[in-house]
């Protein structure tokens, strides 16, 4: 739980400096990736467990594309198994809190390219692991894309 306050504390800052800049950001076109931390439970837990990585095109100097996955720690990609043991629904409850996280993720990228800018995504409820992932590499992608 310490973790996820921790988490809450850094994005919150990094929300608070992101604040102070420019709001009149310039990006170079291309496709930019970036990958957020990986989040680990400090109780050891699997839930929840992993990280994302962002893909965003910029064409004329705007944000005309987003794509956003989550991944476990071991590299699998977070889709329609995650949330299954050993294959299957051992938990309906569990398998659709996590389908429901993997879903967000579309909801997040569609919600940057509408907007404009990560200020503009809001966290939808039950994938709030999944904002701050989206949030960390989606600052960082374009971090990259800015011309300076």
């Amino acid at each position: 739980m310490k973790k996820c306050y921790a988490f809450a504390a850094a994005f919150a800052c990094l929300a608070m400096l992101a604040g102070c800049g420019s709001s009149d950001v310039s990006y170079k076109d291309g496709t930019y990736e970036a990958r957020s931390a990986e989040y680990i439970n400090e109780d050891g837990s699997e839930e929840g467990n992993g990280y994302g990585i962002v893909n965003i095109t910029i064409k004329d100097g705007a944000i005309a594309d987003c794509t956003f996955k989550t991944y476990e720690l071991d590299g699998t990609e977070k889709g329609e198994d995650y949330g299954k043991k050993s294959g299957s629904i051992a938990n309906k409850d569990f398998y659709n809190k996590a389908q429901k996280a993997v879903g967000a993720c579309g909801k997040y990228a569609e919600q940057l390219v509408l907007a404009g800018s990560v200020d503009g995504v809001d966290a939808i409820s039950g994938a709030t692991i999944n904002y701050h992932q989206f949030v960390e590499a989606a600052d960082s992608a374009l971090a990259q894309a800015e011309q300076k």
